[in-house]
C-alpha cells in the first residue's frame, strides 16, 4: 500500500518519525515495534505483506478509536488473504464508527465486501442515522451471520436490534431480538436484562421487576458503558429514577474514560431523559444540549431528535413556548423519515404540555387524544403512560370528558393508568392518578380526590407536578366560589412554579390568584411593559386568550364562563386598549411578547 506516512485513513497522521522519502527498509523486527516504525514500513510497502500487517494490528490494539482505524485500514491494504483483509477493513470501518466519523467509516465498508462484520457495522450506522427498522433489520441479520464464528459480536448485534425496535415503538420486536440473546450468556447482568425486560413486556411484572432490580445491585459495580446504559434503562422501568439517573452518571464517565466519541450523544441522552423524569429540568436541559452538539458532532440525526424531543419537553416547563415548539418541530423533523415513534411521543407530549401552561386545553388534547387512545397513531409502548395526565387535564378543561355517558375515552385512559400505576414505582404516579380522578370526580368527592393526590405529593417531593396539583385544586375551588379556599393552594403553586422556573406555569397561577381576588406582584420590569395591566383580572385572561386566536365559544370553555360574558369584557377590554379588532389586539400581546 502507498501513500503518505501519517495515518490518514481517518483524516491525520498519529505518528511522527523518518519521512517517506527515506524510509527504513528491511524485514519486520522479532520484537514488539512501535506503531510509528510500522507505519514508516508500510509506507515503503510495494505489495502484500502479512508479516507486516499482523504487527500493525497487534501495535494498533492499545490505541485510541481513530488511531487503532487507521492502523487497522493500512493493514488491511497489506493483507494477502481476501477474507481477513475484509476482517480488517469492517474493524477499521468499526473503530471509526466509534470515533464518531461515520462518513469514513462507510468509505472503509466499501473494502469490506460482504464480510459478516460489515453487516453489523452497516446496522450500528443506521441505527445512528438511519430508519430505525432497517437498522433492526440490518442487526438481525448481522446476528444471525455472525453467530457461528464471532458469537461476542453477534450478541451485540442483537442489542443493537433491540435498541431499534425500542426506538421505533416495535414492542414484538424488541422482544423478538432479546429472545435471540442465548440462553447461557455468560454475562450474568445481561442475562438479567434480557429475562427482566422480556418478563416485564409479557405482563409478569412482579418476575420482571425482581430480576431488573438484581440488575441494578450486580451493574453498580461495572465500568462498562453499555451495561450501565441498561442498568439506567431498568431503573426507568421500574420507575426508581435515582437509580436510573445515578447509572446514566456513570455511564457517561464511562464512556469519556473509553473515547468512543460515537458513544456519547447516546449516554448523554439517556441521562438527561432520566434527570427529566426525576423533575431535575435545568441539568436534564444542560445534558441534553451537551449531547446535541455531540450527536451534530458525530453525525447522529438520530439522537439529535430524541434529544430535541428532551428539550422541548424541558422547554415545556422552564422555557417558553416558542423555545418548545423549536425543539419539538425539529425532533418531529427527525423522528418523521426515521420511524423514531419514542422521540415523536415524546416531543408531542412537550407541545400538549406547552398547550396547557397557555391555557390552550383544546389544543393539547387533541394533540394527545391519537397517541393514548388505541389506533394506528398510538404512542410509544414504554411512554405513553407518562402523558395521560395531561391528556385527561386537558381533556375536562376542554369539555371533552362525557362523565359517563356512554364510552369515555378519557376514563378508560385512567382506568389504564391506574393498572400502569401498579407496575412502577416512580413516585410522583400515585399523585398524578388521584389527580386524574379528582378530574373527573363528581362534585361532591373532588376535593377529598385533590387533598388524596396532595398527600402523595407530600411524601414523593417534586416541586412542579405538586405545583401542578395545587394550580388544579385551586382552580376548582375558585370556580366553585370558594374564593378564600382557593388562595392558598394557588399560592403555594406559584411559589414552586417560580422556584424550579416554570415561568408559563407562574403566569397562569397568577392570573388564577387575580381572579381568586389576590393582588399579585407585577411582573418583572425585564420582560417588558404590560398592556393589559389596566383591566381587570377576568378581562387580562380574556384578552390573552383572544390574543391567540381563540373564538369566544373556546374562551368561554376554557374560563368556565358564558359567550355573553366573554362577549361583555371583549368589548371593554377593545375600548381599554384602543384596539377595534382581534387582529390589532393580537398584534399588541405579540409585541409583548
Amino acid at each position: 500500500m502507498t501513500g503518505s506516512c501519517g495515518l490518514d485513513s481517518v483524516g491525520g497522521s498519529v505518528v511522527t518519525g523518518p519521512s517517506c522519502s527515506d524510509p527504513v527498509n528491511g524485514p519486520v523486527p522479532t520484537g514488539p515495534a512501535p506503531l510509528a516504525a510500522l507505519v514508516q514500513r508500510a509506507c515503503a510497502a510495494t505489495g502484500p505483506d502479512a508479516p507486516l500487517a499482523d504487527a500493525l494490528e497487534d501495535a494498533a490494539a492499545p490505541r485510541p478509536h481513530a488511531e487503532r482505524a487507521a492502523a487497522l485500514a493500512r493493514a488491511a491494504g497489506l493483507t494477502p488473504g481476501e477474507a481477513l483483509r475484509a476482517a480488517r477493513f469492517a474493524a477499521a470501518a468499526d473503530h471509526t464508527r466509534l470515533a464518531g466519523d461515520p462518513g469514513r467509516a462507510r468509505a472503509l465498508l466499501a473494502g469490506a465486501g460482504a464480510h459478516p462484520a460489515s453487516h453489523h457495522v452497516r446496522g450500528l450506522l443506521a441505527l445512528r442515522d438511519g430508519p430505525a427498522p432497517d437498522a433492526h433489520e440490518a442487526l438481525l441479520t448481522a446476528a444471525a451471520l455472525l453467530a457461528p464464528r464471532e458469537p461476542g459480536r453477534a450478541l451485540d448485534a442483537l442489542l443493537g436490534a433491540a435498541e431499534a425496535a425500542w426506538a421505533a415503538g416495535d414492542a414484538l420486536g424488541y422482544l423478538d431480538a432479546l429472545t435471540r440473546i442465548p440462553a447461557d450468556v455468560p454475562d450474568r447482568a445481561l442475562a438479567q436484562y434480557r429475562d427482566g425486560m422480556c418478563a416485564v413486556l409479557r405482563g409478569r411484572i412482579g418476575e420482571g421487576h425482581a430480576l431488573l432490580r438484581r440488575l441494578l445491585g450486580s451493574a453498580a459495580r461495572s465500568q462498562d458503558p453499555a451495561a450501565l446504559l441498561r442498568s439506567g434503562a431498568a431503573g426507568l422501568v421500574l420507575g426508581d429514577l435515582d437509580a436510573a439517573c445515578r447509572a446514566g452518571v456513570r455511564a457517561l464517565a464511562a464512556v469519556r474514560a473509553s473515547g468512543a466519541d460515537a458513544l456519547l450523544p447516546q449516554a448523554l441522552e439517556h441521562l438527561a431523559y432520566a434527570e427529566l423524569r426525576a423533575g431535575r429540568h435545568a441539568r436534564a436541559r444542560a445534558h441534553a444540549l451537551d449531547g446535541l452538539r455531540a450527536a451534530r458532532r458525530c453525525g447522529q440525526p438520530n439522537a439529535a431528535a430524541h434529544l430535541h424531543a428532551v428539550l422541548a419537553l424541558a422547554a415545556s416547563v422552564e422555557g417558553g413556548a416558542r423555545e418548545c415548539a423549536a425543539h419539538a418541530d425539529a425532533a418531529l423533523a427527525g423522528a418523521a423519515p426515521h420511524g423514531l415513534v419514542q422521540a415523536a411521543t415524546l416531543a408531542t407530549w412537550a407541545q400538549a404540555r406547552a398547550d396547557l401552561a397557555a391555557g390552550r386545553s383544546a389544543e393539547a388534547a387533541a394533540r394527545l387524544d391519537p397517541l393514548v387512545r388505541p389506533g394506528p397513531g398510538r404512542g410509544h409502548f414504554a411512554t405513553r403512560m407518562l402523558a395521560v395526565p395531561c391528556y385527561v387535564e386537558a381533556s375536562v378543561r376542554a369539555g371533552r370528558a362525557r362523565r359517563g355517558r356512554g364510552a369515555d375515552p378519557v376514563a378508560d385512559a385512567v382506568g389504564e393508568f391506574a393498572v400502569w400505576a401498579t407496575r412502577t414505582t416512580d413516585p410522583q404516579v400515585p399523585a398524578q392518578l388521584a389527580r386524574c380522578r379528582a378530574l373527573l370526580a363528581p362534585p361532591g368527592e373532588v376535593a377529598g380526590r385533590y387533598e388524596e393526590a396532595l398527600a402523595h405529593h407530600d411524601r414523593a417531593g417534586g416541586d412542579f407536578e405538586h405545583a401542578r396539583t395545587r394550580l388544579l385544586f385551586g382552580s376548582w375551588l375558585r370556580r366553585r366560589r370558594r374564593t378564600r379556599e382557593a388562595r392558598e393552594p394557588l399560592r403555594d403553586a406559584l411559589v414552586a412554579f417560580e422556584r424550579c422556573g416554570a415561568r408559563a406555569w407562574a403566569d397562569r397561577t397568577s392570573g388564577e390568584l387575580r381572579a381568586a381576588g389576590e393582588s399579585v406582584e407585577a411582573p418583572d420590569p425585564a420582560r417588558g411593559a404590560d398592556p393589559l395591566a389596566a383591566l381587570t383580572p377576568q378581562q387580562q385572561r380574556i384578552a390573552r386568550c383572544v390574543g391567540e386566536g381563540a373564538t369566544n365559544r373556546e374562551v368561554a370553555l376554557r374560563l368556565s364562563v358564558s359567550t355573553r360574558t366573554v362577549d361583555h369584557h371583549l368589548r371593554n377590554v377593545f375600548a381599554a386598549l384602543g384596539v377595534r379588532s382581534r387582529t390589532e389586539l393580537a398584534r399588541l400581546l405579540d409585541g409583548r411578547r
